[in-house]
């Protein structure tokens, strides 16, 4: 293109009951060069682009959409003029010629502008190729460049940020990948992530509340702020800390639910309301210390596809029991 018990000794049965109070049963919350495409001012340096962080999220693979390039690795075919497309959950983001939607990766950097998303990762997440882009209406030129990665092919940047496709988008106007992993979001027009509402507007980070909704079948359980059921993993831990065991291709189908103020919650239990460092270095929210979930296959706000899945999956009720599960 010209563009992150104390041991004790003979007193253990007190001490413990303690430390396991205060580890989860408090009630506190809580190097490449950019060059720019089709304008004379560099891309790099954007006021108000942080770099990301994190992990990939395991070796997924998937058949790439039409118009994207196929094969671990594979650059994804020119995205031609960028446009700006309204999305009733998300606000504005980035499309490209086709309708189809632009991702970021918390993993990747922007200052310098840098992928971290090569193998498998690029096979499920292609990158959007640099060659031919072009602006389209309301797009700030200034913002669009260029990043060589390891292959030495070019892959586009907005705001400093390399951009890719999400295999598992079929369609012109699809959305699937936003929030994957906790770590994969739609490009607002200026590079900064997609905000999950539906406000408009764009937002760097996600400010996703929790409520309870009345299922008619598993009555009261934990939705997030889009209506998306919250579920558990039975093979996670809660006590004496929270403990995830759901990574990798796992997560890339139940993203874990990112940090939420307490403040913004409705009807949840605040004892053993926190969050938790997982081994990824992402942080995750928990109800009543166990770690919380949102399922892929849940296409629309009420969905529980992913009730009983595995005989291991559950949705969640307020205290944050699982709804649902066998006698354990």
């Amino acid at each position: 293109m010209k563009t992150t018990w104390r041991s004790a000794s003979l007193a253990a049965g007190a001490v413990a009951v303690l430390a396991l109070t205060t580890a989860c049963g408090s009630e506190s919350g809580t190097s490449a060069s950019s060059q720019n495409v089709g304008a004379t001012a560099p891309a790099g340096g954007i006021a108000g682009v942080g770099s990301g962080y994190g992990s990939v999220g395991g070796g997924a693979s998937a058949s790439a959409p039409g118009g994207v390039g196929t094969g671990a690795g594979a650059q994804g075919a020119g995205a031609g003029e960028l446009a700006i497309s309204a999305n009733t959950q998300l606000g504005k983001i980035l499309t490209d010629s086709a309708g189809k939607t632009l991702y970021r990766f918390d993993a990747d950097t922007a200052e310098p502008p840098k992928s971290n998303c090569d193998g498998d990762c690029a096979t499920a997440w292609p990158p959007v190729s640099a060659d031919d882009i072009s602006a389209g209406d309301g797009i700030d030129k200034s913002l669009l460049g260029e990043v060589t990665r390891t292959d030495g092919s070019k892959q586009l940047t907005v705001g400093g940020w390399p951009a890719y496709y999400y295999a598992k988008d079929a369609k012109a106007g699809d959305t699937t990948g936003q929030g994957v992993g906790n770590k994969w979001f739609a490009l607002a027009p200026d590079g900064k992530k997609a905000k999950s509402s539906g406000s408009g507007s764009s937002s760097e980070a996600s400010t996703a509340g929790l409520s309870v909704r009345k299922d008619p079948n598993l009555g009261e359980i934990v939705v997030d702020k889009n209506g998306m059921t919250v579920y558990r993993f039975l093979k996670d831990k809660a006590w004496p800390e929270p403990v995830s065991n759901c990574n990798g291709a796992c997560l890339e189908k139940w993203p874990a639910v990112a940090p939420v103020d307490f403040a913004e919650t409705k009807g949840i239990q605040k004892k053993g309301y926190m969050n938790f460092t997982r081994s990824d270095g992402t942080e995750q929210q928990t109800i009543n210390c166990s770690p919380i979930y949102t399922f892929s296959g849940d296409k629309s706000p009420g969905d529980i596809n992913g009730q009983g899945v595995g005989g291991t999956w559950y949705a969640v009720a307020p205290d944050g029991k699982l709804v649902g599960a066998p006698a354990q």
